[in-house]
């Protein structure tokens, strides 16, 4: 079916107590794992690109290769642009056909981040595509972007920030960190609970590489409705074809790797689809 925007899906998440699972894709194999995944358990499903993988390839490359596997699948597929950097980068996804994007103004004090965020979801409602948002500070490092240190979301901001800008989702800061975790992360699970009572739209964790499948089911239980995975299909698709070196260092045909990077992902990703509860949702 064709590309769809990631507001009913979460819409319909939050309001059946699950989470749809967002995964970070890099080329055209890893695009292909994903959406045969969600075929497979029959979950609505979203694809995201950064800035930097977008960089590496283009919108319109992503855009092609996600809307023509997408067009061949019987679920719903959204094509995300995740922490998008600039007004300008989210504007271009826009147009470019991206179904969803993502501005990341939480490195800015909270009036920058309130006046940016609004600036490009007036852009978009002109689209008909919903934007996510950032409040509060997820630790790690995503793209260029690092933060030295967690600063969780404040339920009264949070409030405030979807009041005055309208965004579709927002995503906040409990503990989580991009990339992997050094020691055992400590979340603020109750703040999700708290957020969700004042805050009507669908709420977004990031940073769910490496948590283990308690923390991410009681955090979609709290009403997180949107999970975000990036760096585990990032080794799940290496060690794949290093894996394979090492047992055939013979081995010269991409195809090859690709084909032991698709498996490992798509496998990866339907037991993350199952830990969110979105298996069997796609509608």
């Amino acid at each position: 079916m064709p590309l769809v925007t990631s507001e009913q899906m979460l819409l319909d998440a939050q309001k059946g107590g699950y989470a749809v699972g967002a995964f970070n894709v890099e080329n055209m194999e890893m695009v292909k794992a994903v959406i045969g995944a969600a075929e497979e358990v029959k979950a609505p499903v979203m694809l995201q690109t950064t800035p930097s993988t977008v960089k590496y390839g283009s919108l319109d490359t992503y855009y092609g290769m996600v809307a023509a596997e997408a067009g061949k699948a019987s679920v719903p597929v959204c094509l995300h642009l995740d922490h998008g950097s600039s007004f300008e980068l989210a504007v271009q996804a826009m147009k470019a056909g991206y179904t969803s994007v993502m501005i990341d103004g939480s490195h800015e004090a909270f009036e920058e981040n309130i006046a940016l965020t609004k600036k490009v979801a007036d852009v978009a409602k002109a689209f008909g595509i919903p934007v996510e948002a950032e409040l509060g500070k997820v630790g790690g490092k995503e793209d260029d972007l690092e933060a030295d240190a967690d600063t969780n979301t404040d339920p009264a901001e949070a409030k405030e920030f979807a009041e005055r800008t309208g965004v579709s989702s927002l995503a906040i800061a409990i503990g989580t960190a991009h990339g992997f975790y050094a020691g055992t992360p400590v979340l603020d699970k109750e703040r999700v609970s708290q957020i969700k009572e004042v805050v009507p739209v669908p709420l977004v964790l990031h940073g769910a590489s490496g948590l283990s499948d308690e923390d991410v089911r009681e955090c979609v239980s709290r009403g997180m409705c949107k999970v975000n995975f990036a760096t585990e299909l990032r080794v799940a698709y290496t060690d794949a074809c290093k894996k394979l070196l090492e047992e055939k260092p013979e081995t010269f045909d991409p195809k090859k790797l690709g084909n032991v990077g698709m498996e490992a992902v798509k496998e990866l990703v339907k037991g993350h689809m199952k830990v969110c509860g979105c298996d069997g949702k796609a509608y």
